[in-house]
């Protein structure tokens, strides 16, 4: 089951309820109106949790084996400070600054197990942020840092946490998939690939292939 299904069922209840506390709260009666107005209130509370419910189930992306998500490249803007493009399969790319030496991607994974799985609840993941970091603690301590979120999260709902606080691992396994930190170089790209298992960088220019033979 695709999460674009999943968000829509609950995207359906939130309406179906909100048009049912419409309904409620133009009847007659001012006592019960009263009664009836603390009870649409919960109700439309309820509302809006489905609704945000729906929008962060949505924007996670069914994963199928293992499949290339993303690309990245690096320009050099000066001493520790590069200007990424990323592009994730299928969308427009986003152009940002980072600062340091290496980069790392950090994903969220929702692995469905058990009966869910046979009934065809597929693994979904959601990109989350991509951070650079510099090689000497001194530079760590003392340099500007970057991160870039990815991923735009509305306050107080977040699916992932709520699976991973009641996790029960014959399930549901939500956990964070973290690519090893990779060189920035100028001119330098890689190809992001995601399983089951997690995020794996791979260089695909020489740039790259050069930086990551020289870190190693």
């Amino acid at each position: 089951m695709s999460y674009f299904i999943i968000s829509a069922l609950f995207l359906v209840a939130a309406v179906a309820l909100l048009l049912w506390v419409i309904k409620l709260l133009f009847q007659k009666d001012w006592f019960l109106g009263w009664l009836r107005g603390c009870f649409g209130i919960l109700i439309m509370c309820g509302v809006f949790i489905m609704g945000a419910t729906a929008y962060d189930t949505y924007s996670y992306k069914q994963l199928i084996a293992e499949q290339n998500i993303a690309t990245i490249s690096f320009i050099s803007l000066g001493e520790q400070h590069f200007e990424v493009n990323f592009a994730q399969t299928g969308e427009n790319p986003s152009i940002f600054d980072l600062h340091g030496d290496q980069w790392q991607l950090d994903s969220r994974i929702i692995e469905w197990r058990g009966y869910l799985s046979n009934v065809g609840f597929m693994t979904g993941y959601r990109l989350e942020s991509i951070k650079g970091r510099y090689l000497l603690l001194d530079d760590d301590r003392s340099k500007k840092r970057s991160i870039h979120l990815l991923s735009t999260l509305l306050p107080g709902v977040d699916v992932w946490s709520w699976l991973k606080q009641t996790q029960n691992d014959t399930v549901v396994d939500a956990r964070l998939g973290n690519a090893t930190f990779l060189p920035m170089v100028d001119g330098g790209q890689y190809q992001i690939s995601l399983s089951a298992s997690g995020l794996q960088a791979r260089p695909l220019n020489q740039p790259a292939i050069d930086a990551v033979d020289r870190w190693r």
